[in-house]
């Protein structure tokens, strides 16, 4: 099955290995460092050749996440100000692919150049999860702390957890209290994110929210916070679609136009050698260059992004997940080809989606499945796990029960040997299976499995630890 994405058309697995419930985010917006120093120092670009169409080609690559993110920002309508979720998805939702129904999103577009802003979260009770993930104007992740690595700086205790967020050109003093986080780009993207325990815990979700603060430094020294104002939800296109519509003079001229906003990392000036051949920089346009040029490099660069094929994605027993997201480097492909599939993609780090595929009947009988982890093999992290089940077109399962989701909001029953047994199929399984363990799949067709890991430990990264494979269970 192919799908259409962020004006692409692209294989089902692939955005099923990078499905992370984000594009929710982007539309919710409607929608690692920029320091260019790629584990792999390479840069996946035409760069060896000087005809102006592999340049066109290569700036696309280089210039789509820039664009998107840019766009994106634009759609929200302003800046400084949360954007809150309010409710958990439900399989009527459709205006958004694989939702998650674990947290609730709080977004906020940055702009750091007047001065720094002061983000506070506030206490969690109960060892609830949050995220702080920001990222800059090159959808590089570049600063994540969390309730399980707050990164406070020495002597500062909490909660609550105060911080200050800098852009590249500031150069005041900063009060000591705070934390420092600094950003290489004046436009940053928070994305924040807190456990939600189900429908019943969403008031709780709610309030906590509301006491996130994302304050001037200005009005925060001077002890005069303005009043918190939120943002409504936008209308119109998403900012995929929008970037998909564009002709290819206007992207171009569009990234030259962000570009003397936030200007590329010192590691991308040959990059950006490469492209001025076309007139592409801060402030340029490619006003002379040929449009049916331009239109054939976008192209084909638009096929190299979603053809592209991580070398480093992660395959065992069938789950395919990918723990080099986050921060890109100068590997401009995997960059561009992560904001086409998944904007706003999380650091391993902080959270873990390994993702499995299967039918769910057999010439239109419906199959059942069981996934079990041994005692000693639970899904390992440090905040807490959930497993969902999701339709061929991306969406959550309509069933009768209403069940989405296990492992989280209902808790699982281990068996009495500590395993846990999860029934995946369509009917219900009955009282032998505990309420907690059974996951629906639709009756017939393609379906998928996400199993969200928040806060995995190393072992979950570094392949010590596996999710077991889906086993089918024999007809009768």
């Amino acid at each position: 099955m192919r799908v259409r994405d962020n004006g692409f058309t692209h294989r089902l697995d692939r955005r099923t290995l990078l499905g992370l419930g984000v594009t929710a985010l982007a539309a919710m917006s409607v929608p690692g460092c920029s320091k260019s120093t790629s584990p792999g120092g390479r840069s996946t670009t035409t760069a060896n050749s000087d005809d102006p169409g592999a340049i066109a080609t290569d700036a696309y690559v280089f210039g789509y996440p820039l664009v998107l993110m840019d766009v994106t920002r634009a759609a929200a309508g302003a800046s400084n100000r949360f954007l809150h979720a309010q409710n958990l998805p439900t399989s009527s939702d459709r205006a958004v692919v694989r939702m998650n129904v674990d947290t609730l999103y709080s977004s906020a577009w940055l702009d750091l150049g007047p001065e720094p802003l002061v983000l506070q979260v506030p206490a969690m009770p109960g060892g609830r999860y949050w995220l702080m993930q920001i990222m800059d104007a090159w959808s590089n992740t570049v600063q994540d702390p969390s309730s399980t690595d707050p990164q406070l700086a020495d002597r500062h205790p909490g909660p609550p957890f105060t911080y200050v967020i800098t852009g590249p050109n500031w150069s005041g003093s900063l009060p000591e209290d705070l934390t420092h986080l600094p950003m290489p780009t004046p436009t940053a993207w928070l994305i924040g994110r807190i456990q939600v325990n189900g429908e019943d815990d969403l008031p709780a979700v709610h309030t906590l929210q509301q006491q996130l603060k994302l304050v001037p430094l200005s009005a925060w020294i001077a002890g005069n916070p303005p009043p918190a104002v939120g943002l409504s939800r936008p209308q119109g296109d998403p900012p995929p679609d929008q970037v998909a519509a564009m002709d290819a003079k206007t992207f171009f001229n569009r990234l030259c136009a962000v570009l003397a906003v936030n200007p590329a990392a010192p590691a991308d000036d040959p990059m950006m050698k490469r492209i001025a051949a076309l007139g592409i920089g801060p402030g340029g346009n490619v006003d002379s260059q040929s449009a049916d040029m331009l239109t054939a490099a976008v192209k084909n660069a638009q096929h190299t992004i979603v053809t592209y094929k991580d070398p480093e994605s992660k395959d065992a027993n069938g789950w395919k997940f990918a723990t080099n997201l986050g921060a890109y480097g100068i590997d401009y492909l995997r960059r561009a080809n992560v904001a086409v599939t998944a904007l706003g993609a999380t650091r391993a780090r902080d959270a873990l989606y390994p993702t499995i595929a299967e039918n769910a009947d057999d010439n239109g009988t419906p199959r059942r499945f069981r996934l079990k982890f041994p005692a000693d093999g639970l899904p390992p992290a440090d905040a807490f796990w959930s497993l969902t089940a999701y339709t061929a077109d991306s969406y959550l399962v309509e069933n009768d029960a209403d069940i989405y989701s296990v492992g989280h909001a209902v808790p699982v029953v281990k068996g009495p040997d500590g395993s846990i047994e999860l029934a995946v199929q369509h009917d219900d399984p009955g009282p032998a299976v505990p309420k907690g363990n059974w996951l629906p799949i639709p009756a017939a067709g393609r379906f998928s499995l996400t199993l969200r890991l928040y806060a995995p430990w190393p072992e979950a990264l570094d392949g010590k630890w596996q999710p077991p494979g889906l086993t089918a269970v024999p007809a009768s």
